[in-house]
């Protein structure tokens, strides 16, 4: 049975800065996402915990008082992320209401068509003008021009990113350490710096914990304890009347060693290949030209029923990635490899040592990967 497309326009994590920008009462976002109905509020502070699945927070729901809490009052639901379920993808999402074919971050590793090369969206390349390549307002930038006070908190290497730039510019960035502590600290001076505020507050510890230990190990539990305590200190120091509003950007699954197919000692996979981008849970293929169908059906005698297999034009047919914009379009691989099964693809003739010791994976489509949860905290 095929994965089934985002719901794009349906909770989704590009409805979610829309609804709150209604929720403020920007006057253009007065009928955006009718589905995500939230409390009108002069005040905003938005968190995205990066890595924080849904099932992988239900599962360790006895961690987590605080949102435990919070569900069993009825200020949760689930939301999807976008496809592939990668932060640069869900950035795009969450930055301009846009699914992926709109705003063009359309994956890990993708292909810039103007110099035949990968360009990989969370580390950037000077060559490639992130205005440029993600041209569309981003919901910052109209809820800032509506006059709202519009603040962005994160680590300051953050601050002019590419990924930055083309996502989530607009208003003004304040850098923090990489301690929870100080980025509350700056959330709370930021909410209160103004009567009509919007905060942007990102956590990153808890996806990168995920990767180096696996979810299912006691650090990736620890550090989701220490998310739980922050945004109880969060809620309680927030002045009253602000809307908080938790959610993360993709969930992950463990991957290890043994269910990892390496494309070094499998030369036949490459075959027609001219860049073989995306990441290890959704591989994308940019083939040489007239060589498409037989990649994939290389490919999907190889995976078998472990992975789907689809043309570029089956997966845009399929709305995986919503409406594809003309200069989007040659970005997605000629050929995607979707994992069904907890296996990821790598290759060890081109990634580094440490990416491969990586342990929890996302990119697929799995319910652990594109679910995520939304918690909506009148405070």
């Amino acid at each position: 049975m095929p994965f089934p497309a985002p719901a794009y326009g349906r909770d989704t994590l590009a409805d979610v800065l829309p609804a709150l920008a209604r929720s403020l009462g920007v006057p253009e976002f007065a009928g955006a996402s009718p589905d995500l109905p939230l409390p009108a509020a002069r005040r905003v502070c938005f968190v995205l915990v990066d890595g924080m699945g849904e099932l992988l927070l239900a599962a360790r729901s006895g961690h987590t008082s605080t949102m435990r809490r919070w569900r069993s009052d009825g200020l949760h639901r689930v939301l999807t992320a976008g496809f592939p379920t990668t932060t640069a993808t869900s950035m795009g999402l969450l930055g301009t209401g846009l699914a992926p074919g709109g705003h063009g971050l359309v994956g890990y590793e993708v292909l810039d068509p103007d110099r035949d090369v990968l360009l990989n969206e969370l580390a950037w390349d000077g060559a490639v003008d992130p205005r440029r390549w993600q041209p569309h307002t981003t919901v910052f930038q109209r809820v800032a021009a509506a006059g709202v006070d519009v603040v962005r908190v994160a680590p300051p290497h953050f601050d002019g990113s590419g990924l930055t730039e083309a996502a989530l510019r607009g208003g003004r960035f304040v850098g923090t350490p990489e301690r929870l502590a100080a980025r509350v600290d700056a959330a709370v001076a930021a909410v209160r710096s103004a009567p009509h505020q919007f905060t942007y507050l990102y956590w990153g510890r808890l996806d990168h914990t995920g990767h180096g230990s696996g979810v299912d190990s006691g650090e990736w539990t620890a550090e989701l304890e220490r998310v739980d305590e922050a945004l109880a200190e969060l809620a309680r120091r927030l002045p009253a009347g602000t809307l908080l509003v938790v959610t993360a950007d993709h969930g992950m699954v463990d991957v290890h060693a043994p269910q990892r197919l390496d494309l070094a000692a499998e030369p036949g996979l490459l075959a027609g290949v001219r860049h073989a981008g995306g990441e290890p849970r959704t591989v994308q293929l940019y083939t040489e030209p007239g060589a498409a169908q037989q990649v994939a059906a290389t490919w999907r005698e190889r995976l078998g029923a472990r992975a789907e297999v689809l043309l570029r034009a089956e997966a845009v047919a399929a709305g995986w990635f919503g409406p594809v914009e003309d200069r989007v379009s040659a970005r997605i691989g000629d050929v995607l490899a979707v994992m069904r099964d907890d296996i990821a693809v790598v290759n060890s003739a081109r990634m580094r040592p440490e990416t491969l010791r990586l342990i929890g994976q996302h990119g697929a489509l799995s319910d652990a990967e594109r679910l995520v949860p939304l918690f909506v905290v009148p405070c």
